[in-house]
């Protein structure tokens, strides 16, 4: 049974950290990166689709995001949704192809946004010592119940720490590998 929680404990901490990657690889850091427009939603056609169901999006150069929409009639709805968005690029087109410019990043928006990184970071944390703490409560209701003893809720709870910490340097690797990003010019 503890085997069971271990594992259900380890995919819900990976299920944490692959979050936690995701979701910073939507923090702009002065190079072009599709993951930035990537999951903006825009209203067309009646219904809301993220931008990479409405079109290709690519990198034509370090600073500059392209757009090419499938239909070429939602194009004003791409750009209306990106400019609501809080990524701060305004987008240009010519008819056929949506241009967003990289502008370079101040000092300070640069450390703004590692704040920004550390806090998602915590936060990643927090949802992995909140999956250690239900794991280590189904061990010892176990071990209260005598479906198991002493020595094994010891040994649970070590592996438990141990996916705990592995998990949480993870989480420490990929934010300081963004905010390294965010600081390099």
């Amino acid at each position: 049974m503890t085997t069971e929680s271990l594992g259900d404990a380890e995919s819900r901490m990976k299920r944490s950290a692959d979050a936690l990657a995701k979701d910073l690889s939507s923090i702009r850091t002065g190079r072009a990166n599709p993951g930035l427009v990537e999951d903006i939603l825009v209203e067309y056609g009646g219904a809301t689709y993220p931008i990479n169901q409405l079109a290709q999006v690519g990198v034509a150069d370090a600073r500059l995001l392209t757009i090419q929409p499938w239909d070429p009639g939602s194009i004003p709805d791409i750009e209306k949704a990106i400019q609501a968005s809080d990524i701060g690029i305004m987008p240009g087109n010519d008819g056929k192809l949506i241009r967003l410019p990289i502008p370079a990043l101040t000092e300070e928006r640069r450390k703004e946004l590692v704040r920004s990184v550390k806090k998602r970071v915590e936060e990643g944390k927090v949802a992995t010592r909140n999956v250690r703490r239900d794991i280590q409560d189904q061990i010892r209701k176990l071990q209260k119940d005598g479906d198991i003893s002493e020595d094994e809720a010891r040994r649970a709870q070590d592996d438990l720490q141990k996916a705990t910490d592995r998990t949480v340097g993870t989480m420490e690797e990929i934010g300081s590998k963004k905010e390294e990003d965010v600081m390099s010019v």
